[in-house]
């Protein structure tokens, strides 16, 4: 359920570490979970969604201001941020759980995703693989992932993977970032 003025929207790039900490950094983007959706599985864990069996996708759901960030804008950092060409990877993280995908809520995110996913494909050397699809149920993953970059900078994931996209997107999208 989303505010009025607000809307909803929820992305798999990935470990959701990674997407949860570029998109803390983004400027009417006025909260980010990290969870589980797209899988069989009724509430989940994190140890069920390891095994690859579930199907569901490791995803943030963020809420937006659109009148502050656009979903399109949102898309942009989304394919900043992951790599949207490899099947069921992103680096050293491989499994169905890591896969890109787009989970959108309504027609107008459906529209727009598709047309986000064409113009990607002149900018990236291989086909895109993004998954895009209706946006099932969200169940939010247990406590200890959520802001789990800003808990966690110095562990080795966080400071070897998680920090080199965050550095990456403030970069690419200064203009765009929290004051």
């Amino acid at each position: 359920m989303t505010n009025p003025g607000t809307e909803i929207a929820t992305l798999g790039g990935g470990c959701f570490w990674c997407t949860e900490a570029v998109f803390q950094q983004i400027r009417g983007v006025l909260k980010v979970e990290s969870g589980y959706t797209g899988g069989s599985v009724h509430q989940p864990s994190y140890e069920q969604i390891c095994t690859g069996q579930t199907g569901h996708a490791e995803v943030v759901r963020l809420t937006f201001d659109p009148a502050l960030v656009s979903y399109r804008e949102l898309l942009e950092v989304f394919f900043t941020i992951h790599d949207p060409t490899t099947l069921n990877r992103q680096g050293n993280d491989v499994g169905a759980q890591y896969r890109s995908a787009i989970f959108y809520h309504g027609e107008q995110q459906k529209k727009i995703a598709h047309e986000v996913v064409a113009a990607m494909a002149a900018v990236w050397d291989a086909p895109i693989v993004t998954e895009i699809t209706m946006a099932p149920m969200f169940y939010i993953a247990e406590d200890y992932h959520q802001n789990y970059y800003r808990q966690h900078p110095e562990q080795g994931y966080c400071a070897f993977v998680v920090a080199p996209k965050v550095a990456k997107a403030c970069q690419v999208f200064a203009e765009k970032l929290i004051d």
